[in-house]
């Protein structure tokens, strides 16, 4: 015979006093948000990667009487590593807690904000949601004959003959285009083994521009087995767990105090760490590299 629980042994008259928490027969779904470009982070404007979003993530899996976990997504994508990190930690808590995984698509879960929503075990979006984008993107600009043209000479030194390798402001090698096209073509293809590993036979077999890297709407998305239901956070949770359902939004103390979600910078660490103009430089860095590699 299973012993009651400590809630279970309480007055009936007085159980409405025990707080929220503690109480069994209150239904309790988290809801963690991950919004914005992934990879893509500064003190002033935090990105998702999973240095900020591990935190947010572990508090809501380890919630008491926690029936599932909800991710509210809206992101166009990012950096693939970081997509993909993201993604296996969250796969990672669902399989050790026992905690069913929905996610909630806000205006857009496209390419690696997509990648992110595969973690979970149901999708669902707004009618009106953008999905897929199933690809990997790389762009950049050719600046080899502005500064020819206007008398500045590039002097870039290196060691390692590839260190260089797609440069703006050197011509553009044919040798360079295709190593940067095997590399898309690999992370592309890990993509689409994730998609079909986590969405199997709910995905429309015959519609060929699947993982071509278009997108739909969450309504389309719906009849091409990207999303499993057409709906919203509130309304979804309610009609699963019923009327009292609790969804604590989880998200750490940002900038200036504000709760940013999903990111843990604070105000210490905007001055802890480099300079202001050290960040714009790194963030350029990496929005460079991101352009050639992101999702």
């Amino acid at each position: 015979m299973t012993e009651p629980s400590v809630f279970e042994q309480v007055p009936a008259a007085l159980r409405r006093f025990v707080p929220a928490r503690f109480r069994s027969d209150i239904p309790i779904v988290p809801v963690v948000r991950l919004s914005g470009a992934i990879g893509i982070s500064s003190p002033l404007k935090p990105g998702l990667t999973l240095a900020n979003v591990a935190r947010s993530l572990e508090r809501a899996f380890s919630m008491r009487n926690v029936r599932a976990v909800a991710l509210s997504i809206n992101s166009p994508g990012g950096a693939a590593a970081q997509s993909h990190l993201i993604y296996r930690r969250i796969r990672a808590l669902a399989d050790e807690k026992k905690v069913p995984v929905l996610a909630f698509v806000e205006d857009v879960a496209a390419s690696g904000g997509y990648m992110i929503a595969c973690a979970a075990d149901e999708i669902i979006a707004d009618a009106s949601s953008i999905v897929g984008s199933i690809g990997v993107v790389g762009g950049s600009f050719g600046f080899d004959k502005l500064i020819e043209k206007i008398g500045v000479e590039r002097r870039l030194y290196t060691s390692g003959e590839n260190k260089a390798m797609l440069d703006p402001f050197l011509p553009e090698k044919p040798e360079d285009v295709e190593k940067l096209k095997a590399l898309q073509r690999e992370i592309h293809e890990s993509f689409i083994a994730l998609v079909q590993e986590r969405r199997g036979a709910k995905l429309n077999s015959r519609e060929t521009a699947l993982f071509s890297g278009a997108y739909w709407t969450g309504q389309r998305g719906l009849e091409l087995g990207l999303v499993d239901a057409v709906g919203d956070l509130r309304t979804i949770l309610r009609e699963r767990y019923g009327e009292k359902v609790r969804t604590p939004l989880i998200a750490e103390r940002g900038l200036f105090g504000r709760r940013t979600p999903g990111v843990s910078h604070g105000l210490e660490q905007l001055w802890s760490g480099p300079s202001l103009a050290d960040d714009m430089v790194a963030t350029l860095e990496a929005r460079a590299l991101w352009s050639r590699y992101g999702l």
